[in-house]
């Protein structure tokens, strides 16, 4: 089965209901804006709009959209991550609440599954994003396609390079062997944890592509303790970020100065600082029970 027709089944599957008010990419869309270029191409009359190395007519609609696409899912996921963790940690009246909303179903096992879900909703759609660049490349025989992804990733909007995407991955890994830890089937992706050398995250995607994530501090050059992300995605100890923010540890990273900037890229702290979250579930897969090789199927 092609992409295409993997992507529509899953978009209109059996979890439409979860993605009814998600954002995603519109492949079939954007595959027929490069179908007319290509048949641009192909007629003489319009040979000398379409050159090989650009098209400006194709352009204008490719890329600003694809763009547009990649900022709503981001966005999205983040907000829906965010909610969720937020649900997790919540405690008392909060957490009876939510209980109720779900129907009295263990809500340990409602917040795993969405987790899953969300996984699979963004590296669906990074998918789609890689697989539309990939065509258009191909389609006019350049590299625009890959020097988009780069400028995606200059801009944050790297959708599998989100901290967010990692705090969820070890959110779901510390569920794995709890009695409510049974997840359902028919997931494509899933992550994996190894302490044995460098600690690292692994998120396997279809197609047989890995991604590892490494979990030592870029600073101390430990393993991450009390970690925080910073806007541009970069993770560190608390204490080592706030050391080089020269703040107190108490007042945290937002109290940083607007000269500040981050440790590993140089942008300017002051600027991203007020994306900076605390990720306990980073900090929960190096507690005791967690010491082995992790990984749900």
């Amino acid at each position: 089965m092609k992409f295409g027709e993997t992507f529509m089944e899953y978009l209109h599957g059996d979890r439409e209901w979860f993605l009814d008010k998600c954002s995603h990419v519109e492949y079939k869309r954007l595959k027929k804006v490069l179908k007319s270029c290509r048949t641009c191409r192909l007629n003489d009359s319009c040979s000398n709009e379409c050159e090989c190395k650009s098209c400006p007519v194709c352009d204008q609609l490719f890329f600003s959209e694809l763009m547009r696409e990649a900022s709503d899912i981001a966005g999205c996921f983040n907000t829906r991550v965010r909610h969720l963790l937020h649900l997790h940690v919540a405690g008392g009246i909060e957490r009876y609440m939510s209980r109720l909303v779900h129907c009295f179903k263990t809500d340990q096992t409602t917040l795993i599954q969405e987790g899953r879900m969300l996984i699979e909703y963004v590296t669906m759609n990074a998918i789609a994003i890689r697989k539309i660049l990939k065509k258009y490349d191909k389609v006019h025989s350049s590299v625009n396609g890959k020097n988009f992804k780069l400028r995606m990733r200059a801009e944050h909007m790297e959708l599998l390079q989100s901290p967010w995407l990692i705090e969820l991955g070890a959110f779901c890994l510390n569920f794995k062997g709890s009695k409510d830890g049974d997840y359902p089937s028919g997931f494509s992706t899933h992550f994996s944890f190894n302490v044995d050398a460098a600690p690292t995250m692994t998120l396997m995607l279809p197609d047989s592509i890995k991604l590892e994530y490494d979990l030592t501090c870029p600073i101390c050059l430990e393993t991450l303790f009390d970690p925080y992300a910073l806007g541009c995605g970069h993770l560190f100890c608390k204490s080592c970020v706030c050391l080089a923010a020269s703040v107190m540890i108490c007042d945290g990273p937002k109290a940083a100065s607007p000269e500040s900037k981050c440790p590993v890229c140089r942008e300017n702290l002051f600027d991203i600082v007020l994306f900076s979250w605390p990720f306990v579930n980073i900090l929960q897969l190096f507690s005791p029970p967690n010491e082995e090789t992790l990984a749900y199927p």
